[in-house]
């Protein structure tokens, strides 16, 4: 049996199974554990549960975090806002056409990974020896999209919330803007985008549900027999059920779904 526990790195980030073994943990506390990076500083998000899943090889929680921990924690929190500004620096002195966003320490201090957006491939070979001479660790430049730009930044979004990215998702759905056609929604880039640039997350969110009511309405055009007489779809308004017939007449009528039947 593993006791399985879910551990997450960053608010609002992917949560990570762990395996905890004997220890008594509880929801917030703070822990260190093994990860493929070195070691790591995380919050308990799934209290330890008891599982069958030896075989997945899980990464172990060292320990509860110590007043040692956070102490060496806020040391590294320093080092990294230190290493941001450096790194800045060498960007302007080399002029390379790259967005730094954020810098981690692993929790042993063996490494540093500088996360940035560019547009394209950005060659930062001198910037790394400036970066390892300076700091003499591990570098590592992670290019990063705009949604994790956004995620990371947080802010507040059209809708006068926050982000979702960055208050309760914890992974990006793939989105096309089929789904903003399903939804019946404006197809104009700047009311479907979100401040990132990209389509909007929360179009992902109903889909499946459009998708559903969808199903068994008349396509648009398709010609249908009303008790008023023969005509052809023009609209549709899906959470209604109800669809918006052109008659030979060229009246409109708006008619229920059990209202109408296909031509024949």
């Amino acid at each position: 049996m593993t006791h399985v526990t879910g551990i997450r790195f960053k608010p609002a980030g992917k949560i990570y199974d762990f395996d905890s073994q004997d220890l008594v943990l509880e929801m917030d506390d703070r822990v260190i554990v093994e990860t493929e990076q070195g070691l790591g500083f995380g919050v308990v998000v799934k209290p330890p549960e008891k599982t069958d899943t030896s075989a997945r090889n899980l990464k172990q929680v060292i320990r509860v975090a110590t007043r040692d921990d956070f102490v060496r924690r806020q040391e590294l929190m320093s080092l990294e806002a230190e290493a941001h500004a450096y790194c800045n620096q060498c960007i302007n002195k080399l002029n390379l056409q790259m967005n730094l966003f954020c810098v981690e320490s692993t929790f042993d201090r063996n490494k540093l990974t500088f996360f940035y957006t560019a547009d394209g491939r950005v060659d930062f070979r001198q910037l790394i020896k400036l970066l390892v001479k300076e700091y003499n660790l591990r570098i590592e430049m992670r290019q990063v999209g705009i949604r994790n730009l956004s995620k990371h930044c947080g802010g507040i979004g059209k809708c006068g919330r926050e982000f979702c990215c960055s208050s309760f998702m914890h992974n990006f759905e793939p989105i096309s803007i089929k789904m903003a056609k399903e939804q019946g929604l404006s197809l104009n880039p700047t009311k479907i985008s979100g401040v990132c640039g990209r389509l909007m997350c929360c179009l992902t969110f109903e889909n499946q549900t459009y998708q559903h009511l969808k199903k068994n309405m008349p396509r648009m055009g398709k010609s249908l027999t009303l008790a008023q007489g023969t005509g052809k779809v023009i609209r549709q308004n899906i959470l209604k059920q109800t669809v918006t017939v052109r008659m030979d007449d060229h009246t409109e009528i708006e008619a229920a779904l059990s209202d109408i039947r296909p031509t024949d």
